[in-house]
């Protein structure tokens, strides 16, 4: 059997070095560039001031509840629609709709589209790729309670 000082080389201190440094060097630039991409892609602030948001919360919320609305979106050949109906199933007209869409995870791609409706729910045409996007949604009901609402679409 050969001994080891006969190949000629030896781990020595510089080696050992060079490995934790590659190492933690190879962990660092990771981390950073997911915090680069994480800090990149925020979309901002959901609220101003979260505490003065929260006061108020329960109760549109309550009002929210008491309208008895449900909201699904769906998207086939360019036509965006957007479904509100109320506890029994009809559809609801609003006084007021505001919607953004958007994807998921940053605001480069989004867009208000001009909703119309159709006498049983919102229509707009929109072209969208593949993909998770988000209806950021503001409605006022005819009787002025206000509506907010994130819908999710997985568009296949």
């Amino acid at each position: 059997m050969a001994d080891v000082e006969d190949s000629g080389w030896r781990l020595n201190g510089w080696h050992v070095l060079a490995g934790f440094v590659a190492a933690f060097g190879v962990i660092i630039g990771v981390n950073l560039a997911l915090a680069y991409n994480a800090v990149r892609t925020f979309p901002g602030l959901e609220v101003k001031n979260s505490y003065v948001a929260s006061q108020e919360f329960d109760k549109r919320r309550d009002a929210q509840e008491t309208l008895g609305w449900t909201v699904a979106a769906t998207h086939h050949d360019g036509l965006l629609t957007l479904a509100i109906t109320d506890q029994t199933g009809a559809p609801v007209q609003v006084a007021r709709l505001d919607a953004v869409l958007g994807r998921a995870t940053h605001v480069k791609d989004d867009m208000t589209p001009d909703f119309v409706y159709n006498g049983t729910a919102y229509t707009a045409p929109v072209d969208l790729g593949a993909g998770n996007w988000n209806i950021r949604m503001e409605a006022q009901a005819m009787e002025g309670t206000d509506f907010y609402q994130r819908v999710v679409l997985i568009k296949k």
